[in-house]
């Protein structure tokens, strides 16, 4: 009995160290293991020309635009214009009811021409010296006030005649055939949109940057066409005294219409440009609260002196963005190898195979823009 015992713990004590063995061998192989490389895209970074802009948020404004009303209170008998539809100046837009009003314009008349007569006898008779000249005075000053109330009845007349100020679009009818309205009551809003104004604020410190005849660039994301282009054309006389930002006023062509007075746009007003400027892709930035940082790919050795690509991670302060780039005030230097896809999966030292067959965008200027 003691004997099979003893065997049995034999037995048991010979297993446990093989399975012993087993683990040890397996930890060693865990120790020596090493992940894949993380592919990634790089690029090699230079010194390059960079073209400053300062980005404001700016509103649109008509160079022309008005509340189209009467001045005079009136039946309205004809509507002659369609909302949203554009005019020129001169076309009648709502016709007031004028009957009465022609009514006195022809009484005028008839009174001019009664005084017409009258002052041509006078002057007959005078000529003849057979009236005073008083006479002739007399009838000189009551043709010109005969003619002074047909003018007064025709500019009567005429304000009953509503028509546009300038060449516009029309906005949305506010008024009815048969509809009284009083001095004053809106009939639809007019505005001229090409060309169009943009007007947007730039604080002190900026001021210098705003000179007429500089160019500008509209750019509104849900329209097609940008950026559009523009000029300064003035400044405001004094600087708003709570901001102490300064209004500017530009001009851009708007033929398509596109543009709406009221609209919300980005205003990128260039600056002159800087030479031997760093930039990176915006795609190479991991951005974190304790700082944003890039991964550069340095040559290290490995356990078995190999030399192999590893991801090394620098902290940078990073300036102004335009298009896929932005701008590295410090913390690169020229010649580093930045990575430029695949950051997300990456912690410093890991291992990196570099293939640069597709990279992503690196552009200025991308199309479509703010991509």
């Amino acid at each position: 009995m003691f004997t099979m015992l003893l065997c049995v713990a034999v037995a048991i004590l010979g297993i446990g160290f093989a399975k012993f063995r087993q683990i040890q061998a397996a930890i060693a192989m865990g120790k020596s293991f090493a992940p894949p490389p993380s592919a990634v895209t790089t690029l090699i970074l230079a010194y390059q020309d960079w073209e400053p802009t300062i980005r404001v948020i700016g509103s649109l404004k008509a160079v022309q635009g008005v509340q189209v009303s009467t001045d005079l209170a009136g039946i309205v008998a004809e509507i002659a214009f369609e909302s949203g539809k554009p005019v020129k100046k001169g076309d009648l837009l709502v016709q007031l009811s004028s009957d009465q009003e022609r009514a006195q314009l022809a009484a005028a008349q008839a009174r001019r021409d009664l005084a017409i007569l009258d002052a041509a006898r006078k002057r007959d008779l005078v000529a003849l010296k057979a009236a005073p000249l008083s006479d002739r005075d007399t009838t000189e000053a009551e043709l010109r006030k005969a003619e002074a109330a047909c003018a007064e009845a025709a500019a009567l007349l005429a304000r009953k005649r509503i028509t546009a100020p300038f060449d516009g679009v029309m906005g949305i009818r506010q008024v009815s055939l048969g509809q009284f309205l009083n001095p004053g009551a809106p009939i639809a809003t007019m505005h001229s949109l090409d060309p169009i104004q943009v007007q947007f604020t730039l604080p002190q410190q900026q001021i210098a940057a705003a000179i007429p005849g500089r160019t500008i660039q509209v750019i509104v994301d849900e329209l097609p066409g940008n950026p559009r282009v523009g000029t300064i054309v003035a400044l405001d006389s004094q600087l708003d005294q709570a901001t102490r930002a300064i209004t500017v006023e530009a001009t851009l062509p708007n033929a398509d219409h596109a543009l709406r007075p009221g609209m919300f746009v980005n205003v990128e007003l260039p600056l002159p440009k800087e030479a031997e400027v760093l930039v990176v892709p915006a795609s190479s930035i991991s951005y974190a609260p304790y700082g944003d940082a890039v991964y550069v790919v340095k040559e290290t050795p490995d356990a078995t002196g190999k030399s192999v690509k590893t991801a090394v991670q620098k902290f940078v302060k990073l300036g102004q963005n335009r298009g896929d780039q932005i701008r590295v005030l410090s913390g690169l230097n020229p010649g580093d190898e930045v990575v430029t896809s695949g950051v997300f999966k990456l912690h410093p030292g890991t291992p990196v195979q570099v293939n640069n067959n597709v990279t992503p965008g690196n552009e200025a200027a991308p199309h479509p823009p703010n991509s």
